[in-house]
């Protein structure tokens, strides 16, 4: 109600726009995302106000499955916030203490997911929410995460969906089958994809290999938390003499 009461205070005409004008709409409005994903590197501030922002989106367009799969999407990402880093270093999801996550907000995320699906959603920001609620879960279903990535990537035909599903393959295929699709993927100056090459190289025991993926990765790195992350890589490579744990 604040969203609409502040509409109305400020003269703006709020109506529908015509059919034609709704997917230009829509993609300005959800560029909200951009502003939780630069707060989701650290600045809580941002990742607050994007899902403020979210909430008045979803009064304002009960009836759009993309809006809802936004607010979801930020909801369940977002109550992963305090165990994203420890002190100041990086804590990736497979290490991250679950005790630290929000259940409340996961709840809420997943009954916005759920809004999404009742309004037959199946666009990218409901299939990313929904990939956000299986990882929430404990276990998680790998092989539905993997699908669904498949599905995004379909939709999308964005590289950067690919390599998230050949990180899902990994983890249901294993290593070697995650690397047969990142080989293919150009994105030779993107740092995630040559960190993902160095942890699954690391995983093969393909050690000489994996550092340089990880040197290309610390080539590319702008954040000093990345960095942090990444120099503890390369240094437990240095003490590698095997294949390492899959």
């Amino acid at each position: 109600m604040r969203a609409k009461r502040k509409i109305k205070t400020a003269g703006i005409p709020f109506r529908v726009p015509p059919s034609h004008l709704l997917p230009d709409r829509l993609a300005a409005v959800l560029a909200v995302y951009l502003i939780f994903n630069e707060g989701y590197g650290g600045r809580g501030e941002l990742a607050a106000e994007a899902l403020r922002l979210g909430r008045a989106l979803a009064e304002l367009m009960p009836d759009e499955p993309e809006v809802h799969g936004l607010l979801g999407m930020m909801l369940l990402h977002d109550a992963r916030r305090e165990a994203r880093f420890r002190e100041e270093d990086l804590v990736l999801l497979a290490d991250q203490d679950r005790s630290l996550w929000d259940p409340v907000q996961i709840a809420d995320g997943r009954a916005v997911l759920d809004q999404a699906i009742a309004l037959r959603g199946g666009g990218p920001y409901v299939l990313q929410a929904a990939i956000a609620s299986l990882h929430a879960a404990e276990p998680r279903d790998r092989p539905q995460i993997a699908a669904l990535y498949g599905e995004l990537a379909r939709l999308t035909d964005s590289p950067v969906v690919e390599l998230n599903r050949a990180v899902a393959v990994a983890e249901t295929a294993g290593p070697e089958a995650g690397l047969g699709i990142i080989d293919c993927l150009a994105l030779e100056d993107y740092l995630y994809l040559h960190s993902t090459r160095g942890e699954l190289l690391r995983r093969l025991g393909r050690t000489e290999e994996a550092r340089v993926a990880y040197g290309r990765a610390m080539a590319l790195v702008h954040d000093d938390a990345e960095r942090r992350l990444l120099e503890r890589r390369l240094a437990e490579l240095g003490t590698a003499t095997g294949p390492a744990r899959q």
